[in-house]
């Protein structure tokens, strides 16, 4: 790459050394340094390269590559097989040790000379051996091109925003909300690679190295495709593509792409500011500020933590200099490159859910002390949604001071991202919190003329600058797999030294421009220095020095550890130290005084939290994430307006406290179950639900009275949304129909009259009023992440006399008074029950009024193959059950 400094002599050398390669790799021998009790599942399976006759089988016979769908159903019926005894796991989760027992080798190759690859024959695994550090990076290129080249190669181009160009126009509304959100010239993506050792030293020259070497690994395999047809898949004559060598800043692209989507939180400053200018205008400067303050809860005290008992404030001094705040004119706002992509073109893409999904992971922890055999628990992975293939690829990486076996995105595969090492394992949940602030740039023009909202120029430390321009051109060519018209267009986005423009206004009358300003845009690939850590023996090896190598890692992610003794979780992510007096919600001035600390706007870096101040605890009587609150005092960002009394993570809670009930201790197969019951329950029966039949009482009306009956009996049951015995029908179809009517007319009735329909939508445009199965068609598998169950009941608490912490400034629901609230409710109640169920559930491919249907997971195709959806579960796509049974010496 050009531009990199020359490094020492000293490193040169010890580079030689490595990279020297005098022999073939040798296989080690099964559960060679593997301290034993891993498992885990990834569905639907391995094989995701598929040749032309692979599709002629699968058109013709319905066979498919014998490891392409071998995870599926261990997967998708544990919903039916809990609660699992001990002995049941191994039944629905794969042995996750190192290596391949002797006669279990599928089959056994060499990519060069010094790299062995040994397949097992159960799953298909790959499991790479290097005699060095260079060969087997070459190894994890090698196999992961094998396992995902195709869709290795449409999330490359998706990264840059050139996906519509790529596999065709349906992709186009990806390409633009890629390029508003993280837009990269080919020298920007150049200079991440470059930087790495002048910021890091040594250790960034390694990561410079391991890039290298893991490309290499994946052109040795393209090379082959291009003379091997049974190496080619066949989507490149499908989209009429031929197969390009990859780069360095392939890896970056796709990086950007992938931590952008699940490593980030801030941003809305704007939309935010929006509620605030509509609640005041409706109910006052005071009163408003108030009620906004009531729906931005960014420390509501009822909100689940996974620290329990010890805060870690961050933006938890909320006093401004009002000379900061720039708070855009209402009515003002415009976009600065038109609108941006609905759901329903996002829908079209091939991708789509990536770009739709938010972080949905979960984990659970159990400590030694709470064990059974004394040894830790661990049931977690993370929930990136379900394609065929994966998005997620699975390898066994060993050689000089690599041993890992795990999961790693496709196109970003050089290290096991989640997975497990000799004797630990790890996860990570999305964690969100604010690394993005929106900036609102004046508005200049360098002759000194009146600038305008559309002005290119804007003023910084008492100067003109001009923004930068950034365009990228996609060609869309008609193919066999999308016929969508020929078509050449450009993307536009407008960087400043904060960020790329997000929208344009006047902020008291003046022209601005809003930028945001993410603290990882520009460095995406500097987190590699911790998941390189990860796999690194002498770098890993007990729970401390876990919390040291994930705190290297600038996106927001829950990370967490479980060896043979100890628990451990930390909080990840270049948390910016802000100027005093600035606004953690709303904009503030880009003119310079109000930016980060320490702010360089040549490389855009700035100072960041210590990791002292970031959430972590070892040994905690349990752990449990669902992407929840991550401790007292840890503010929630500007984006996420969900952190209240009720959130999903409560029904992991319920199922270990339920475990652990008068200090009884747990065995790994009930935190399975744990898990997995939690996974099948609607949020909105088991804690909302309770309140708003509380509310209406035991109405008279027989409709009513049978209605309240029916789902009386559901949360009984527990409301959960499944089929255990397979009949076609939800067990408690009813209920499920009911609340699902119910609650979008409940929340409208208690919220809409006293808010009014503006803020009540403006509100509703920064947090949905439901996150249900469905996902509004996309069948994404998670659900209940972020909706209005906690502001109904911490609402309806109130109205109620119950004890609330961090109550609401006013009643909503009938305007605070029990009697029209009731009726309130009860008139929503009637209106859902009339609802048919043809009417509620319509969803492609389903019949209508098929609750299961509609609610199913389906795996969205990166190709022609597919499998079959299976049965809705709020469950992580890679899952590891973990009880390790040894360690090295400490």
């Amino acid at each position: 790459m050009r531009g990199r400094p020359k490094i020492s002599c000293l490193v040169a050398v010890l580079l030689a050394l490595l990279v020297a390669a005098p022999a073939q790799a040798q296989r080690q021998p099964y559960r060679a340094n593997d301290y034993g009790g891993f498992r885990s599942v990834l569905p639907p399976g391995t094989d995701g390269v598929f040749n032309a006759t692979d599709y002629t089988a699968f058109f013709g016979t319905g066979t498919y590559p014998k490891h392409a769908r071998d995870q599926l159903a261990m997967y998708g019926d544990l919903i039916y097989a809990t609660p699992l005894a001990s002995g049941d796991i191994a039944t629905y989760f794969k042995d996750a040790s190192f290596g391949v027992p002797v006669g279990q080798e599928e089959r056994t190759y060499n990519p060069r000379p010094g790299v062995t690859v040994v397949r097992d024959n159960a799953y298909g695994v790959p499991h790479v051996y290097g005699t060095t550090r260079s060969d087997t990076l070459f190894g994890a290129g090698y196999v992961g091109a094998e396992d995902r080249l195709f869709f290795m190669d449409v999330l490359r181009h998706a990264g840059r925003a050139q996906l519509s160009g790529f596999a065709g126009g349906a992709n186009k509304a990806m390409d633009k909300e890629v390029w508003e959100s993280a837009p990269y010239t080919e020298a920007d993506l150049e200079k991440q690679i470059d930087q790495l050792n002048n910021l890091y030293g040594a250790e960034g020259f390694f990561l410079q190295q391991d890039v290298a070497n893991y490309v290499a690994g994946i052109n040795k395999y393209i090379a082959e495709a291009r003379l091997d047809p049974t190496k080619l898949p066949a989507e490149y004559a499908a989209v009429g593509e031929t197969l390009e060598d990859w780069k360095e800043t392939d890896v970056v692209a796709t990086a950007a792409l992938v931590g952008g989507i699940f490593g980030k939180g801030g941003g809305s400053e704007v939309e935010s500011a929006e509620v605030l200018a509509a609640a005041r205008a409706r109910f006052g400067p005071v009163f408003g500020t108030q009620v906004w303050n009531d729906f931005r809860r960014a420390n509501d005290p009822e909100a689940p933590t996974t620290v329990r008992g010890q805060a870690f404030p961050y933006q938890a001094n909320t006093s401004q200099n009002q000379a900061a705040v720039a708070k855009p004119d209402p009515g003002s706002l415009v976009d600065p490159n038109g609108p941006s992509p609905s759901q329903a073109a996002l829908a079209k893409s091939l991708v789509a859910p990536v770009g739709m999904l938010g972080g949905n992971s979960n984990a659970l922890l159990v400590s030694g002390q709470r064990s059974t055999t004394g040894r830790p628990l661990a049931v977690m992975g993370p929930q990136v949604g379900y394609f065929m293939p994966q998005i997620l690829l699975e390898q066994d990486l060993h050689g000089p001071d690599i041993d890992a076996q795990g999961a790693s995105f496709a196109g970003v595969s050089p290290y096991v991202l989640l997975g497990r090492g000799q004797d630990f394992a790890w996860s990570a949940t999305s964690a969100g919190q604010d690394i993005i602030d929106t900036f609102a740039e004046e508005l200049c023009e360098p002759d000194g003329s009146a600038p305008t909202v559309q002005s290119t120029h804007y003023r910084y430390k008492g100067q003109c600058r001009p923004m930068e321009i950034l365009t990228r051109t996609n060609e869309i060519t008609p193919n066999p797999a999308d016929p969508s018209p020929a078509e050449t267009y450009t993307l536009t986005a407008q960087r400043t030294v904060h960020g790329i423009v997000h929208k344009r206004g006047t902020v008291g009358g003046k022209p601005v421009a809003f930028a945001r300003q993410r603290s990882t845009y520009f460095h995406e690939v500097d987190s590699a220095r911790g998941f390189a850590a990860l796999n690194k023996p002498s770098q890993v090896n007990d729970v401390q020095s876990f919390q040291r190598a994930v705190a290297k890692i600038g996106f927001t992610f829950n990370w967490f550890y479980a060896d043979d003794r100890d628990i451990g979780y930390f909080n990840s992510g270049d948390n910016p130290v802000r100027a005093p007096g600035v606004s953690f919600a709303v904009p503030n001035w880009g003119t310079g005084e109000w930016d980060w600390q320490n702010f360089n706007p040549t490389n855009r870096t700035a100072t960041y939290t210590p990791d002292a101040e970031h959430p972590q605890t070892i040994n905690q009587s349990y752990l449990t994430s669902w992407n929840n609150k991550q401790a007292p005092g840890f503010a929630a960002s500007d984006s996420n307006w969900g952190y209240g009394p009720i959130y999903r993570s409560q029904m992991l809670d319920v199922n270990i406290d339920r475990s652990m009930f008068l200090g009884a201790k747990m065995n790994l197969a009930q935190l399975v179950n744990a898990a997995e019951e939690a996974g099948s329950v609607d949020l909105r029966g088991q804690r909302a639900a309770i309140w708003m039949l509380k509310v209406i009482g035991q109405p008279s009306e027989p409709a009513l009275a049978d209605a309240v009956r029916t789902l009386n009996i559901w949360l009984y049951r527990g409301s959960h949304r499944r089929d255990k015995n397979r009949d076609g029908a939800y067990d408690d179809e009813d209920g499920v129909r009911i609340m699902d009517a119910w609650w979008p007319r409940a929340v409208d009735a208690m919220f809409k009259p006293s808010l009014g329909n503006d803020l009540f939508n403006k509100i509703t445009g920064i947090i949905e009023v439901d996150n249900e199965p469905n996902n509004h068609g996309a069948h994404l598998g998670s659900a209940y992440q972020n909706g209005w169950y906690g502001y109904v009941q911490k609402d309806l608490r109130k109205l109620l006399g119950e004890s609330v912490q961090g109550p609401f400034s006013r009643g909503y629901c009938g305007n605070g008074d029990l009697a029209q609230c009731r009726t309130a409710l009860t008139d929503s109640l009637r209106a859902a029950i009339a609802v048919p169920k043809t009417q509620l559930y319509q969803t492609s491919g389903c019949t209508d009024g098929d609750q299961p249907c509609y609610d199913e997971v389906r795996f969205r195709a990166i190709g022609a193959i597919t499998v079959p959806p299976i049965p809705w579960i709020n469950r992580p796509t890679h899952q590891q059950v973990v009880e390790v049974q040894g360690h090295r010496p400490r």
